[in-house]
């Protein structure tokens, strides 16, 4: 495929890729899914209960921090609301004592499981309508999508 048919293929998508990334910014998807489920978090702090929730693990918040992409106080200062609400709890690193872990209580991985799966329940709503050959592709080609852009960006980002 030629450069110029390349670009005017993406030229024709970037409108939608806007599109996809203002209806999940503005929408209030989360939000609505937060008062679904009837959780009070605010952004951060789901952030990192799913974070948590994700990775499966205990982690370091440095580690949660990475994969906010903000900085480790920002994630601490929210930490501490999450284990007043016992949400999350806080232990020894095994590997490094002067280190501290962050894993999810049982609480915390309830509500996690609950916003997932009210997502979950939102989007194969809005997918019933396809084919699962269409559904298959769908995911695949969203995950390589995404894979080889946070790799681009990643690597773009160490040029800087």
């Amino acid at each position: 495929m030629a450069a110029t048919e390349a670009g005017d293929e993406l030229r024709s998508v970037l409108p939608r890729l806007m599109q996809l990334g203002n209806l999940m910014n503005r929408s209030g998807l989360g939000e609505r899914a937060m008062k679904r489920i009837g959780a009070d978090l605010d952004r951060p702090g789901l952030s990192i209960i799913l974070a948590l929730h994700m990775t499966g693990k205990a982690m370091r918040v440095g580690e949660i921090a990475e994969r906010m992409q903000v900085a480790g106080p920002h994630v601490t200062r929210h930490l501490h609301v999450l284990e007043r609400r016992r949400l999350v709890r806080g232990l020894a690193d095994p590997d490094d004592r002067r280190a501290r872990l962050v894993e999810l209580t049982p609480d915390g991985a309830e509500l996690a499981d609950r916003y997932v799966t009210t997502l979950l329940g939102w989007f194969g709503e809005a997918l019933s309508g396809w084919s699962e050959a269409d559904r298959r592709t769908f995911y695949d080609l969203l995950l390589r999508f995404t894979d080889d852009l946070a790799t681009f960006l990643s690597a773009a980002g160490e040029e800087d």
